[in-house]
């Protein structure tokens, strides 16, 4: 079994791996979350019109400004950083926002511009968001946790079915095979006993199942050779950016999204790693996500925000050391600088990685079931919290058009299931458990159940039983019940 080195009384995310463990456990993080971290590139590079050779360079920008994003988030400096295993890329929840400036006709350079002014003021006021932490009860981080997990296993389905839903083979029998067949890997590996094999059985799984992929026809890496071996990102290689009051306004409302959701992640993985946070940790890890954004225009990439999928893999591996991530985060730097390295990694199957994530993101599920497992669900209304904040969050997940005809600003908030659930959740529980009587009953909550000391029970004998509020032995006679003196 792998030995890792913990000093007594140091923080869980503060244990130091051996070199070896620590770099393949951070590899491990990059392949979980490579497919999702270059899908926002390639979506706003198509957008803006650019051919393959800009869009990598937009690619390239996005894993190295991620990578320094990680670093910052997980080492930390003073004011910067939150120190857990988070790691840091371009988040979906702008991708909308994004696109709409660019066919508005300011093109690239309005979305650069937006973005560095609506980070800065989101790194000025990251301090007073951090406050809401006291709005984040079990009630409200289960539902979270929980709609992360349930967020993010519709990419899972997506990945096994093939990954392009324009393609001929999608959802075809031989990719969900795929799929199943790394599935089983992992759960196969997570069986061993040795800790080594089953903390990695996600990256094995993934290695072995390309392997699979490319005995059965499923895998092509005929253009890893194709395209620059080195490059380094150039400062504004798509023009100096413009502002644009409209763009600006856009970009804000989605980088309150961003700050909620990051809040989200950070006190998720809090939770799967045993370690408490407190409002001026998660300032540290909200300045550390906006320093980063205002500062990844420049090199051609855009908001940089926590990965949820990645906070499942911290629970499903039980390593919870920061600088795994840290590692991680070193890899995505090299992979921005080496672009054949990252044409490797994006020539894994999609239904590979989809099978893998089907346990990664079912994970995170499960964790926030077991914090909600946690919550006190007697004399209040947290079950009717639960139920609607769920079901407001799944919304979006079980009819992605429902909001189609709402505002922009509207569809920008809630079209992401996990920041609907956050603002469902912190509002009902202010609305029920803060301006509201904290015991409050509802229909939904059951009587509370009755409990009697082991020692009464204890005193009694065969045929005792209670009459009219006496209690009686088996010939009827009262037994004289002892009350004690205060």
């Amino acid at each position: 079994m792998t030995k890792q080195t913990k000093a007594p009384g140091r923080r869980p995310e503060d244990e130091r791996l051996p070199l070896g463990s620590t770099i393949a456990y951070g590899l491990q993080h990059v392949l979980t979350m490579y497919g999702g971290i270059i899908a926002p590139p390639l979506i706003i590079g198509q957008i803006a019109g650019l051919d393959s050779t800009e869009i990598g360079v937009l690619i390239a920008a996005c894993l190295f400004m991620g990578g320094l994003a990680t670093i910052l988030q997980t080492v930390g400096i003073p004011f910067f950083g939150s120190q857990l295993p988070l790691v840091q890329g371009v988040s979906f929840a702008g991708v909308a926002t994004m696109g709409a400036i660019v066919t508005s006709g300011g093109g690239l350079p309005a979305v650069f511009g937006a973005v560095i002014v609506a980070s800065i003021i989101g790194l000025l006021i990251a301090p007073v968001f951090a406050t809401i932490i006291r709005f984040f009860p079990p009630v409200v981080t289960g539902v979270v946790i929980t709609t992360i997990g349930l967020t993010l296993l519709p990419v899972a389905a997506g990945w096994a079915m093939g990954g392009n839903r324009n393609a001929d083979d999608f959802g075809s029998p031989e990719n969900l095979m795929l799929a199943g067949v790394t599935f089983v890997i992992v759960l196969v590996l997570s069986k061993v006993r040795v800790g080594a094999i089953s903390r990695l059985a996600i990256l094995l799984a993934i290695v072995i199942g390309t392997i699979f992929a490319v005995i059965i026809g499923k895998a092509d890496f005929s253009t890893v050779g194709q395209g620059p071996v080195f490059a380094l990102p150039t400062p504004f290689a798509f023009g100096l950016p413009t502002f644009e009051i409209a763009g600006i306004i856009s970009m804000f409302i989605v980088i309150l999204v961003t700050l909620t959701e990051t809040t989200a992640d950070i006190l998720a993985v809090s939770e799967i790693v045993g370690t408490k946070v407190d409002s001026k940790r998660i300032a540290a890890g909200l300045r550390a996500d906006m320093l980063s954004s205002a500062v990844s225009p420049v090199f051609g990439t855009f908001t940089q925000s926590a990965f949820a999928q990645n906070v499942g893999l911290v629970a499903i591996t039980g390593v919870k050391s920061r600088f795994v991530v840290t590692a991680g985060g070193a890899v995505l730097v090299i992979l921005g600088l080496l672009p054949v390295l990252g044409r490797v990694v994006a020539a894994v199957p999609s239904p590979v990685l989809g099978g893998a994530g089907i346990v990664l993101f079912g994970s995170v599920a499960a964790s926030g079931i077991r914090t909600l497992a946690k919550v006190e669900y007697r004399d209040n209304m947290n079950l009717v919290i639960v139920a609607s904040a769920l079901g407001i969050g799944m919304l979006p997940i079980a009819a992605p058009t429902i909001y189609d005809q709402m505002p922009s600003w509207f569809v920008t908030i809630f079209h992401s299931g996990i920041s609907s659930a956050a603002v469902a959740a912190i509002l009902l529980n202010l609305l029920f458990n803060h301006l509201g009587s904290a015991k409050r009953k509802n229909a939904f909550v059951s009587a509370p159940t009755r409990s009697i000391p082991v020692a009464i029970l204890d005193a009694l004998e065969d045929g005792d039983s209670v009459v009219d509020g006496k209690v009686v032995d088996k010939e009827g006679n009262e037994v004289i019940v002892e009350r004690p003196a205060h």
